[in-house]
Order: structure tokens, then C-alpha cells, then sequence
């Protein structure tokens, strides 16, 4: 492959990533730093200007009880949750794959309610486009 080729590929490669990471920036990252810079703050109050606290909020924050009551209960769900859910999924995915009557069916259960939303909204955008 000569070297304009690679180019071409790397910049054809930038451009399809390109609207992704526009979403990813504007949805996930940028209030995630608008909230870490506002967190340095305390709110001004009818028209006061905000003023710079520092870490004085985590300070707060770290010292209330409720926060590590809360802190401990999602560490204890996450904990009892998320490996539940991969088992269950991942028993699941071998039960339908291995040979059983009616796969289709049972894979049909298992993928209704994934897709069922995807189609109420076409057909609610199909109402709103086509009425």
C-alpha cells in the first residue's frame, strides 16, 4: 500500500469516528467537566456571584455518614447485580445456542423485548412523518 493510500485510509477512518466522538464529547465528557469545575463552587443566590470553594464541598461531602451509608448500599447492590445479570445472560446465550426444539422460539422470547421499542418509536416517528 503506498503511502497517500494509508493516508487516505487514516483520514477516511477519522471521518467515519468523527460524528461518534462529537456525541461522545458533547453528551458524556463535557458535563462531566462542567461538573467537576461547577463542584469547586458554591452557588451564588439571588444574583450573587458564585464563589470558589475548593475541595471544601468534597470535604463536606466525605464527612457526612449519609454519603457513605449511600456509598456502601451501591457498592452492595453493584456487587450483587452485575455478576447476577453477566450468569444469568451468559446461561442463557448456552441454553439457546445448544440444540433444543423450538431455538427459534425461545430466541424469538429471549429478543422481543429488545426490539419491541424500537419498533413503537418507528411507528410513532412513521405517524408524526406520514399521518
Amino acid at each position: 500500500m503506498s503511502f497517500t493510500n494509508h493516508r487516505k485510509m487514516q483520514l477516511y477512518g477519522a471521518l467515519l469516528l468523527l460524528p461518534a466522538a462529537v456525541l461522545l464529547t458533547t453528551f458524556a465528557y463535557l458535563p462531566t467537566v462542567t461538573t467537576v469545575i461547577n463542584s469547586l463552587f458554591l452557588p451564588g443566590f439571588r444574583g450573587a456571584p458564585t464563589e470558589f470553594v475548593g475541595l471544601e464541598n468534597y470535604q463536606v461531602l466525605f464527612d457526612d455518614p449519609t454519603f457513605w451509608k449511600v456509598a456502601r448500599n451501591n457498592l452492595i447492590y453493584a456487587v450483587g447485580t452485575i455478576p447476577t445479570s453477566i450468569a444469568l445472560a451468559l446461561g442463557m446465550a448456552l441454553f439457546v445456542n445448544g440444540k433444543l426444539r423450538g431455538r427459534g422460539v425461545v430466541r424469538m422470547a429471549y429478543f422481543t423485548p429488545t426490539i419491541l421499542p424500537m419498533i413503537a418509536a418507528a411507528n410513532i416517528w412513521m405517524f408524526f412523518y406520514a399521518p
